[in-house]
């Protein structure tokens, strides 16, 4: 996971753009836009992480590295 990877998605898709590479991710299919990552693994993290970020800082009016630090927290949690 990059976290400047996500934050150039954050900054330059919308969130259905950003679903949309998901499935396509998803279907082994290449998306629309250039997702970073060395391969479809993190590329799905990113985008993952992206619609995450977008969606909670809608939701709570929140700026990206708050936005940003709650999604790692969430991972940390799964992670353990």
């Amino acid at each position: 996971m990059k976290i400047p990877a996500i934050k150039r998605l954050v900054e330059t898709q919308t969130l259905p753009a950003l679903v949309a590479a998901e499935e396509a991710l998803l279907e082994e299919q290449t998306p629309a836009f250039e997702v970073e990552g060395e391969d479809e693994g993190e590329q799905l993290t990113h985008v993952f992480a992206a619609i995450f970020i977008l969606n909670h800082m809608q939701d709570n009016g929140a700026e990206f590295k708050d936005a940003l630090r709650e999604y790692t927290k969430k991972v940390r949690v799964s992670l353990n």
